[in-house]
């Protein structure tokens, strides 16, 4: 039996009326039946969720290895900054990276450490505890010949900070990347605080804070935050769903 099919003319939506067994969805008269247009999904806070999902392209914005790909096998865990995000990041530290040690406490893909490398951080200490992700960054790392000057540990960001003789000397400022699924900031909250409380005090005066959250996390009332930086110089911006502020930490004599 042939089957009858129905195009609404403003959306231009084909509806198989014979398969649904119901009549069309009338925008002119606005008299709905069962039938209705698809319905977009509300975007969510993705940053946590383990799985998989569709691999993105990831490259290299800047400096000397501009252009160069690196792996990302798609893993919900990872969530890369997007490459216009990094981008940005780097518009907004400016120069300042150059000459400074990279810290990426949830590395990922290594996108961030990588970035800072290629535009001039002389080395890089990179965190990573999910061992497959630590396999891949690792690939990434060596497919620059960037080992070792940038060191992949596998261990978890929380207990390193509180370990100082793991941490890079401080004769060089750092540029500190905290980068960790949306969900720490909620869930883990006073642990999420109580790190980057212990990496603003343990960095060398001078250095620079990348921290990525989403809106549920506000920066500037983050526990200390007003001793080791101006808060009217935070710089913050807004890339749905990612929220990013960069911050110096204050030159003072101690160091």
């Amino acid at each position: 039996m042939k089957q009858k099919r129905s195009r609404n003319r403003q959306s231009d939506t084909v509806f198989d009326i014979a398969q649904t067994g119901k009549t069309k969805y009338d925008h002119n008269t606005a008299q709905a039946a069962d039938v209705r247009p698809p319905v977009r999904k509300k975007q969510k806070h993705t940053g946590s969720e383990p799985g998989s999902k569709e691999a993105v392209g990831l490259r290299i914005v800047g400096g000397k290895f501009r252009g160069r790909k690196l792996q990302y096998i798609g893993d919900n865990r990872v969530r890369p900054m997007k490459d216009r995000v990094r981008e940005a990041v780097f518009n907004l530290v400016g120069p300042a990276v150059k000459g400074m040690h990279a810290v990426d406490l949830f590395g990922g893909t290594g996108a961030l450490a990588i970035e800072a490398v290629s535009r001039g951080a002389v080395s890089a200490t990179i965190l990573e505890i999910h061992l497959p992700t630590a396999a891949l960054l690792k690939q990434n790392l060596e497919s620059l010949d960037l080992l070792p000057q940038c060191a992949l540990q596998k261990t978890d960001a929380f207990f390193w900070v509180k370990n100082k003789a793991e941490h890079p000397a401080a004769a060089t400022p750092w540029i500190v990347f905290c980068s960790p699924p949306y969900s720490f900031y909620v869930d883990r909250q006073p642990e999420t605080e109580e790190m980057l409380g212990f990496m603003m005090a343990a960095a060398p005066s001078g250095s620079v804070f990348v921290i990525e959250s989403d809106d549920r996390f506000d920066i500037c009332r983050l526990p200390g935050l007003s001793e080791m930086t101006n808060i009217e110089d935070i710089r913050i911006r807004h890339y749905p769903p990612a929220v990013i502020a960069v911050f110096d930490k204050k030159h003072t004599g101690g160091g």
